[in-house]
């Protein structure tokens, strides 16, 4: 995938292959927070998980940079997160993306629904070391169809470095070609479907935010 990469020296354009991708889902810091989010999603029929952080695997080839993405049915959303990715040149990258997934069959299985759709990644990253001293004061917000649907800060999410080290059993970044989707933060009025999304990772110091816009294309359900 080829994003452009800012640093204090401007902006290159890089290349980086992903060919892991891996969604840390129920990954709060404040368990409290975590709680409300599998609350939101239990009132549309989703089980609760069978541990937190839990770590859904989806193929490679779900990741997108597309402005449009196609979806089966109208059930269907996002959720801004931000997005580690390790390159073997440049280091730990930090990107912002979207875990978007089916919302009605999510009531069924949440790894199928996770699997069902595109991730959209945006095409700005930054060194995952660039922003580790301010990573909790980062803002992750999204809107929907037009509305604020998300608002809060990289401190309602598990560090990366423990996301990490949990997964992989004591490793502290991802290796090359991997992306790890860091998990999301409670929606405003609940989950529900929308068919456009926009996502923002802000950096107040800097003045700098990762962006993210794409809509959905509905595809009939037939039987």
């Amino acid at each position: 995938m080829r994003f452009r990469l800012h640093h204090a020296d401007g902006v290159e354009d890089i290349e980086v292959p992903v060919s892991v991708i891996v969604i840390a889902g129920w990954s709060g810091r404040d368990r409290a927070a975590v709680q409300e989010h599998i609350d939101e999603l239990v009132e549309i029929g989703v089980a609760p998980p069978s541990r937190t952080p839990l770590y859904y695997r989806v193929g490679a080839s779900l990741a997108t940079q597309a402005g449009r993405i196609q979806v089966l049915g109208e059930g269907s959303s996002g959720e801004a997160e931000a997005v580690l990715i390790g390159s073997a040149r440049h280091g730990m990258l930090v990107a912002v993306g979207s875990d978007h997934t089916d919302r009605e069959f999510e009531a069924q299985s949440v790894a199928v629904s996770k699997q069902m759709c595109p991730k959209p990644l945006g095409r700005d990253v930054w060194r995952c070391a660039d922003v580790a001293a301010r990573w909790d004061r980062l803002r992750l917000e999204s809107d929907m169809d037009g509305e604020p649907y998300q608002r809060g800060t990289m401190a309602a999410v598990r560090e990366p470095v423990e996301l990490i080290a949990d997964y992989f059993q004591g490793y502290k970044t991802v290796p090359p070609e991997f992306a790890m989707f860091l998990g999301t933060i409670p929606a405003i009025g609940g989950v529900r479907p929308g068919k456009r999304f926009s996502a923002r990772l802000a950096d107040d110091e800097t003045g700098r935010a990762l962006t993210l816009d794409y809509e959905t294309a509905t595809l009939p359900i037939v039987s």
